[in-house]
């Protein structure tokens, strides 16, 4: 099943997102709850998962960005994309990269971009295959 993050699903999400660079999971604060209660409020913020047999085992984020040029319409950027290795393959993060495109069609995004730090040609053909393309754009990044 694929569908956006309920307010329970905290612990399944951080468990699964420790599969991106090492991340830990946080320790629980009223500071981490204070910052999930902000992402559940932010009606321009999309965490999507997927779930088979009760377990996140797949998710991508969705943040809506709006916009002054392009007629005034939002772009939409995809991030966080990550899914447990024993369910790779099966077709679970390009599913909840095409309802993040879904998300972006419906608030009349323009474009929607993702950036990856992988080198590894499986995972570029994999961005390539869910339709997005390394050719338009020049990517930059600039670590805080």
């Amino acid at each position: 099943m694929i569908r956006e993050i309920k307010k329970s699903d905290l612990d399944g999400l951080m468990k699964l997102y420790t599969g991106l660079h090492d991340n830990p999971i946080p320790e629980k604060t009223a500071e981490l709850d204070l910052l999930w209660e902000s992402i559940l409020a932010d009606k321009n913020h999309h965490i999507i998962v997927a779930e088979v047999d009760g377990k996140i085992v797949s998710s991508c984020v969705c943040v809506i960005i709006p916009n002054l040029t392009h007629g005034q319409r939002p772009y939409a950027f995809a991030e966080n994309v990550v899914t447990y290795k024993e369910y790779r393959k099966r077709g679970l993060a390009t599913a909840c990269l095409d309802y993040a495109k879904g998300i972006a069609e419906r608030e009349n995004c323009y474009k929607i971009m993702l950036m990856t730090g992988s080198k590894e040609e499986s995972t570029l053909n994999f961005y390539r295959r869910a339709g997005y393309n390394s050719n338009d754009k020049t990517a930059f990044i600039q670590w805080i």
